[in-house]
């Protein structure tokens, strides 16, 4: 410090003689030289304070402020609550609902449910549905996205006979939330197909592409003048490689690498089908929107500089995700040319005559192509890539074996469910890679949520919210991501498949226990009705989890 006093005392005096008697020529350069090397000496403790200024001048604060550098949603963004007919309604064989495969799956083989309930009862909705529709309101979301029970409607799943009181309690539903003014999102296929159907194959039979055809015809028909926004499917790759690939999923068939490949030529077809007859038949009059939502784990390396790990995670993410939308949202169409080379290359090795998985012929590459007014994204977690070879759990044939890479569940916090992990900023890698691989789509967050054990005092559920939005609004205003809208799952605490209710992610608890089914609000209603007031992320210190009491050996 002495030194750097000496330099600026000697750099002062030289601009005193420079100022008051005009120096010589060879006393400029010296002055020149003095504030050179006094910046040199000084720069140490300059460089600091440059970067504090310019963290906050660029970053309006960020430094300050904390992670949430946004805060404020876009003018038009909207939000929404989804639930699912067989996990919410209950009344599984009344007013003629017929059975469906998760019915049968329950009834059949309960010891396949983690906690041995069904969807007998579930929530009730199907008595309760203003009791729902009122809870919707107090939150103050824009739409609902409910899913219309196949087997409710069509007991034989065909229209020879269309169950009048399926249509009543519909129009009930729709008109109860058009007295709130809350938009319906509807789902035509979640999970719960009519078993009469799947007694002739399910989605492994061509002949679903016209009982789906017909169905939506129906339901377009029906409803249609008070249903704008409607869904095909719902996670496609759970219908296909769960429920026909492994026996995740009703009705478990557990064709693996066989029967999920049959089903997802069946569905995408299908899929098709319902968006164009919706588009040239119904969207003149009726000027809605059709899309399908397609769900994805998104994959990362464990090691971003490893460029195998790089390679293996582009690979399952188009074997996951790209299965399903490259399809529909490239301009190439078709399957991803790594999933066909991959199965192509694996049948060969079993020795069959040719690849399990049959690619799209000319007519149904474009028939497929761009059906689709939005992309339905379905996230809630990240895993990693750890290498090439054949994932421990993998069975042969198998989807899983076809990818060729190792997975790892080691990334992010935990939550009540096995394979859900947290980790926001996956979900922002992997709204960033649908943009660029997609032709930046019209994005809607169709579903996205967090499991516990049921807690009023969900502080986990209302942080996992609050990270995955930031990272929402991060690639809006930064990456210039077009996403429209987001859909929490769920609106309560309902039957979530195999796990049956040993996982909550509703906003309000629903008690099984009480024959009355009584919902309570968490934490999170507060949360959402909040956000949904005032378009912005709740900062409140009372939506943050209270730190521990200190211990006495702490004071």
């Amino acid at each position: 410090m002495e030194k750097v006093r000496l330099l600026v005392l000697e750099f002062a005096k030289d601009i005193h003689a420079l100022w008051r008697y005009g120096a010589p020529f060879p006393t400029f350069l010296k002055l020149i030289g003095t504030l050179v090397l006094c910046l040199i000496v000084m720069m140490p403790l300059l460089y600091p304070l440059c970067v504090l200024a310019f963290t906050y001048f660029t970053c309006e604060g960020l430094f300050l402020r904390g992670l949430a550098q946004y805060t404020k949603f876009p003018e038009g963004f909207t939000f929404g609550v989804a639930t699912a007919a067989h996990q919410i309604e209950g009344a599984w064989n009344v007013s003629g609902k017929s059975e469906n495969v998760w019915d049968r799956l329950s009834h059949t083989r309960p010891w396949m449910i983690a906690d041995g309930t069904n969807g007998d009862v579930a929530c009730d909705s199907y008595n309760r549905y203003q009791e729902d529709v009122d809870a919707l309101a107090h939150i103050g979301v824009d739409f609902y996205r409910f899913s219309l029970s196949w087997s409710r409607i069509l007991p034989t799943g065909r229209v020879d006979f269309v169950n009048p009181d399926g249509i009543r309690y519909y129009n009930a539903l729709l008109d109860a939330l058009a007295e709130k003014n809350i938009e319906p999102l509807v789902t035509l296929f979640h999970w719960d197909l009519p078993q009469t159907l799947q007694d002739l194959g399910g989605w492994a039979n061509p002949k679903m592409i016209d009982y789906f055809r017909d169905y939506s015809d129906l339901c377009f028909r029906e409803f249609g003048d008070r249903i704008k926004s409607w869904i095909t499917f719902n996670e496609p790759y759970e219908i296909c490689e769960d429920a026909y690939g492994d026996d995740k999923k009703a009705p478990a068939i557990d064709s693996h690498g066989v029967g999920n490949y049959l089903c997802s030529d069946t569905l995408l077809k299908a899929h098709a089908e319902s968006y164009h007859l919706y588009n040239e038949t119904y969207r003149p009059t009726q000027n809605g929107r059709i899309q399908i939502s397609i769900n994805s784990i998104w994959y990362e390396p464990a090691d971003p500089e490893n460029a195998e790990q790089v390679a293996l995670a582009e690979v399952a993410n188009q074997f996951k995700f790209g299965w399903f939308a490259h399809p529909i949202f490239t301009e190439a169409g078709g399957y991803p040319t790594v999933m066909v080379e991959n199965v192509a290359l694996q049948s060969k090795a079993e020795g069959l005559p040719k690849p399990r998985l049959e690619q799209f012929d000319d007519y149904w590459i474009k028939r497929i192509r761009g059906t689709s007014d939005f992309l339905g994204i379905n996230h809630y977690t990240t895993h990693l890539i750890t290498g090439a070879g054949v994932d421990p759990i993998a069975k042969s044939p198998s989807w899983l074996k076809d990818i060729g890479a190792v997975t790892s569940l080691k990334v992010g916090t935990d939550s009540a469910s096995e394979w859900l992990r947290v980790v926001p900023t996956g979900f922002a890698n992997f709204l960033r890679w649908c943009k660029s691989s997609y032709n930046d789509p019209p994005i809607y967050i169709t579903e996205n949520g967090f499991s516990d054990r049921g807690t009023l005092l969900d502080y986990g559920r209302i942080k996992y919210f609050n990270d995955y939005l930031s990272e929402i609004l991060n690639v809006i205003y930064d990456d210039g991501v077009n996403i429209l809208g987001y859909t929490i799952w769920t609106l309560m605490d309902n039957f979530e498949w195999r796990a049956g209710f040993s996982e909550r992610f509703g906003l309000y608890k629903v008690d099984i226990t009480d024959p009355s089914l009584p919902r309570t609000p968490k934490l999170s209603v507060e949360y959402w009705k909040q956000l949904c007031a005032t378009r912005e992320l709740p900062q409140e210190d009372r939506f943050k989890e209270p730190a521990p009491p200190l211990k006495k050996s702490e004071l």
